[in-house]
């Protein structure tokens, strides 16, 4: 079924990562269910295909409801938390990046799991999307990592296209 924020694909780069990096990100996703898991996708653009070199595992500030709340308030605090929503806790995500910088990388995009629900995104996760970031979405399944897909958010922020993605050896 498709997600009602999802457009027809129309050629977008695909998306290169290792089977070490899916792992990495599949790993996360068990390792923190219920809890969604995120992080950091790091790599390079050449305008004709993102390529993944590093995937930076974080912690989902969403654990710490206190200072979730003064970062990024939920709407519903009772209903959301960190089995439904994460947040990437922006001293992490500018330490990131500075280190990516550093060594010539830049973020490509972001990964996070689904406990429980498809691998697409839902209206939260548009809500706090940037186009042109690649978007893994990984469906985790009573612990297990199942579906993974990746998403574009449009320039009109109006929904995802589903990105292509190659497993390449390293």
């Amino acid at each position: 079924m498709a997600s009602p924020h999802s457009l027809p694909q129309s050629n977008p780069m695909p998306l290169k990562l290792t089977l070490q990096h899916l792992n990495l990100i599949r790993q996360h996703g068990s390792r923190d269910y219920p809890s969604e898991c995120c992080g950091i996708l790091l790599g390079r653009s050449n305008g004709t295909d993102k390529e993944i070199t590093e995937v930076v595992s974080l912690r989902n500030l969403r654990h710490d409801p206190a200072q979730a709340q003064e970062v990024l308030p939920l709407e519903s605090p009772g209903a959301e938390s960190e089995r439904n929503r994460f947040l990437i806790d922006p001293r992490d995500q500018v330490r990131v990046e500075k280190d990516a910088r550093a060594r010539n990388l830049e973020v490509v995009g972001y990964y996070h799991s689904h406990p429980d629900h498809p691998a697409r995104p839902s209206t939260y996760d548009r809500d706090h999307a940037w186009p042109c970031y690649s978007y893994v979405i990984i469906s985790i399944e009573q612990g297990k990592a199942a579906e993974f897909n990746s998403w574009v958010l449009a320039d009109d922020r109006s929904g995802f296209r589903l990105e292509p993605v190659e497993i390449v050896n390293p």
